[in-house]
């Protein structure tokens, strides 16, 4: 029997991981994330496929979608996950947690990873995999950086205090999460901080502060028996914190010529192939789905003024880039730009007031199935709602 992939949005993933807990309770602020952009992998779903969430506004929005938009995908609600049969769950990212909430649904234990495939995913998702990458990744003049794990307390002091400024991170943490920028100091707070991060997660990745000029990243696919290729580019905004914000949407190709302005298109060229190769003997025969490497352009002092930092991070789960290059790979008329956003405002009466205000301003033309101007949400806004995720072409 041919199975019915069911796709699901669960942002809490990496939180989740980091736990490692079967019980884990995501935050709140995530629970209400994931309830309310819930229909968002309909947008990079293949078809014929499901999307799990619940009925209420989403079943609605969904049809007025598809009414304009090539959207072959339905709606399937918690209650009747028991009753499908052939449904192969695919998340934003696997966790203890979700395999245990879909056992609860009643998706049967032939569909949900194993105990040991978890724990190697959680290795695997480790920030230390980045650390220990980026030196193979240093092909030519053109590019730049360093990062350390450090697994002692007297390491991470050294590091902090012999730099104006740097920044530590939990190896295992979310978007803008489980981050400490320091100016110099070995503080008490960030002493303890590293105390207990390294006793759950082995250590801290330390790395110094780069004058970054343009976030973006390579996104690949993994198919699980060895071979992971690439399949675009994103780039992407964050917000102080360094949580994401959103993502232009345009042609890979536009996407290569920004930023070769910078670094000469060759050494993109090169770092594609490098990374090709290093992805797939590392995860190519572990994980399958898609991943992305975070990069960043930054300005140097060095000959060029420019180079790139080709492993800030290394995503093991579906992220937004990806999500932003299927969407206008599928969705947008040849020729047009635009940007991709999910934003957070906690209060509902002004959420929906920018949203009545883009309606407004920006209304959508869809020309030939695609949309060729103005403001789509991808989400139901409604009188509850304080995310939103919406594109602007």
């Amino acid at each position: 029997m041919t199975k019915r992939e069911l796709y699901l949005f669960n942002p809490d993933n990496d939180l989740s991981l980091a736990s490692g807990e079967v019980n884990y309770m995501p935050p709140a602020t995530a629970r209400r994330m994931a309830e309310e952009l819930a229909l968002l992998p309909a947008w990079y779903a293949s078809a014929g496929s499901a999307v799990l969430a619940p009925s209420a506004y989403n079943l609605a929005f969904l049809r007025e979608m598809q009414e304009c938009l090539s959207l072959p995908v339905e709606l399937v609600t918690e209650p009747e996950v028991a009753s499908i049969s052939n449904l192969k769950p695919v998340p934003w990212g696997w966790n203890p947690a979700l395999k245990r909430r879909l056992r609860c649904l009643g998706m049967p234990e032939t569909e949900l990873p194993a105990e040991p495939y978890l724990e190697k995913l959680r290795h695997l998702s480790h920030r230390s995999q980045a650390v220990e990458l980026l030196p193979r990744l240093q092909l030519d003049e053109s590019f730049c950086g360093e990062s350390f794990y450090l697994t002692q307390p007297e390491e991470s002091c050294r590091f902090v205090e012999s730099r104006a400024s740097c920044l530590l991170k939990a190896p295992l943490s979310g978007s803008g999460k489980g981050l400490n920028w320091c100016k110099g100091a070995y503080t008490a707070f960030i002493a303890g901080w590293c105390k207990r991060v390294a006793a759950l997660q082995g250590g801290v990745i330390a790395e110094p502060v780069y004058n970054k000029v343009i976030d973006f990243a390579m996104e690949f696919f993994s198919d699980g028996v060895g071979k992971v290729v690439f399949v675009g580019y994103s780039i992407f905004s964050t917000n102080a914190s360094g949580a994401y914000d959103g993502n232009l949407l345009l042609p890979d190709e536009e996407i290569e010529r920004r930023l070769s302005a910078y670094v000469p298109k060759v050494s993109f060229d090169r770092l594609k192939r490098k990374l090709e190769e290093e992805l797939s003997s590392r995860f190519g025969s572990v994980y399958s789905g898609y991943l992305g490497v975070d990069m960043m352009v930054c300005r140097s002092d060095k000959e060029n003024g420019y180079r790139v930092h080709p492993c800030v991070e290394i995503n093991m789960r579906m992220n937004m880039g990806v999500v932003a290059r299927l969407f206008y790979d599928r969705f947008v008329a040849l020729g047009s730009k635009g940007c991709f956003a999910v934003e957070y405002v906690p209060d509902n009466e002004t959420l929906r007031a920018r949203h009545e205000q883009d309606m407004h301003d920006y209304p959508s033309t869809v020309e030939q199935g695609r949309l060729a101007s103005g403001y789509l949400p991808l989400v139901p806004v409604t009188g509850k709602s304080c995310y939103r995720a919406y594109v602007r072409i």
